[in-house]
């Protein structure tokens, strides 16, 4: 019964014109992520009727979110783009076999996670850059979410495995429709109930739970193209080399992120909680512009991973050139509207009227703003690599913005400029990272086009 939609999927990936099936690919993978930043948003402006120091306990248990997805990125983003290779060369056992197995190693993992951060709590949100205004406001949020990481652990690896298959609608509902729930059920764990920022940490950890049954449900009914089965468990040394190799990278770029978050706290934390809160806030309000670039380079990864697959490289070639330039108009846009609306945005979520708060927060949104098309030309390259299976590419490219390039300008720009040099050093790290970006984006059409030159040549030798 699954077999038509194998095809149906498989005709679409590598027969419809790369300018229409990237922004099909893309759009509901963008709009999923939208719903998750508005729901953060959300979630950032009703913890802020608490005050500064609940705001800022949000911000610190962000990282604590992003440590949890970086579970899943390590076996999601690996899977996904072996996945599609495996799809587009016709090896569809294959696929349903590393799949399996990387759904149980997801949950494995999650629930080796939730335990082990459960009971370092304290000490947990100290070392990501909670002080003593915010701790338990931080322990408080942290306990819940933690309780629900293995189902977010899996929801990412299901997330993305649908969109490797063409599936990215049924992804976008997934956790498009937990986002939703999340804000509706902010206020009445917050307020109506009085539950404080612990309800919000209770509406988050529930969103996900549901997000994760809504997920699980194309699999479970047999709708998706790769199937689920515990009897398709097994364990093989070149499947797990293949899903850790790529998955790595991410993993590791996401370990980076959560490291500058930490860094970021704790530096920001030590001058002020006013400029802990601003830095929290603008953070969040800038996963507007992060999550559309994300869901576009998680739109276009299975195009390239597929085609490359297929063998297809004029589409490769096609569908890298299209993506380029869409992330460079892409990044200018949104910058251009993120800079002339930064201070009535960072005003939203200043209730207390804090002239810190407002004065480092539109800083760091407008001087981010700048440097947005290059943090999108960064992530389609990355996903480039990351979809044709090169590890070494994609772990150079992934620890550029937030690692090598960022870890110098948190330490330099507060030397020179105190509180507002910390605002500005991630929009220096990206600027930098362009150094990176640049060559690697014209190595990445080298490579396609040199093997569409051979792939040429070979009937004239034959």
């Amino acid at each position: 019964m699954a077999r038509p939609v194998d095809e149906k999927k498989a005709q679409m990936l590598i027969n419809d014109p790369v300018e229409k099936l990237i922004p099909k690919m893309a759009v509901p993978t963008i709009i999923a992520q939208l719903i998750t930043m508005i729901y953060n948003l959300t979630d950032t402006y009703f913890v802020s009727r608490l005050g500064t120091s609940a705001t800022a306990a949000v911000g610190v248990n962000s990282t604590i979110e992003q440590a949890i997805n970086m579970m899943g990125m390590l076996i999601g983003v690996g899977a996904s783009s072996y996945i599609a290779r495996l799809l587009g060369a016709k090896r569809k056992d294959d696929a349903d076999r590393v799949f399996s197995t990387c759904m149980f190693s997801g949950i494995l993992l999650g629930v080796v996670l939730m335990v082990v951060c459960l009971a370092l709590i304290t000490p947990l949100v100290r070392l990501l850059g909670a002080d003593a205004n915010c701790e338990q406001y931080s322990i408080q949020y942290g306990q819940y979410v933690l309780l629900a990481a293995p189902f977010m652990v899996i929801s990412f690896i299901m997330n993305q495995c649908l969109r490797s298959e063409g599936n990215a609608t049924l992804a976008m509902i997934g956790i498009g429709f937990g986002g939703i729930l999340n804000c509706a059920l902010d206020p009445i764990f917050i307020f109506t109930m009085g539950l404080g920022i612990a309800g919000a940490s209770m509406a988050t950890a529930i969103s996900k739970v549901v997000s994760c049954v809504i997920l699980l449900w194309p699999y479970l009914k047999k709708r998706s193209t790769v199937v689920l089965s515990v009897k398709k468990i097994a364990f093989k040394k070149d499947d797990a080399k293949e899903v850790v190799s790529i998955g790595s990278a991410s993993f590791v770029r996401s370990f980076m992120g959560v490291l500058a978050n930490t860094l970021m706290n704790r530096a920001a934390g030590a001058y002020s909680t006013a400029i802990l809160a601003a830095i929290s806030v603008s953070n969040r309000v800038l996963m507007l512009p992060f999550n559309i670039i994300l869901g576009f380079g998680q739109g276009y990864q299975p195009v390239a991973g597929y085609n490359w697959g297929a063998k297809r490289y004029d589409r490769t070639e096609k569908s890298l050139s299209f993506a380029m330039k869409v992330s460079l108009i892409g990044g200018i846009v949104m910058g251009a509207v993120f800079f002339l609306f930064a201070q009535p945005i960072i005003t939203l979520f200043n209730s207390a009227a804090d002239a810190e708060v407002l004065r480092i927060g539109q800083l760091c949104i407008r001087l981010q703003s700048i440097v947005l098309p290059v943090h999108a030309f960064l992530s389609v390259i990355n996903m480039f690599y990351s979809g044709i299976g090169r590890p070494r590419e994609a772990m150079i490219l992934g620890l550029a913005r937030q690692g090598y390039c960022f870890l110098p300008m948190i330490y330099l720009l507060p030397l020179f400029f105190g509180g507002t040099g910390l605002a500005g050093a991630q929009a220096a790290a990206d600027l930098l990272s362009l150094a990176v970006a640049v060559p690697y984006g014209v190595k990445a059409l080298k490579l396609v086009r040199g093997k569409k030159a051979e792939q040429a040549a070979i009937p004239a030798t034959a």
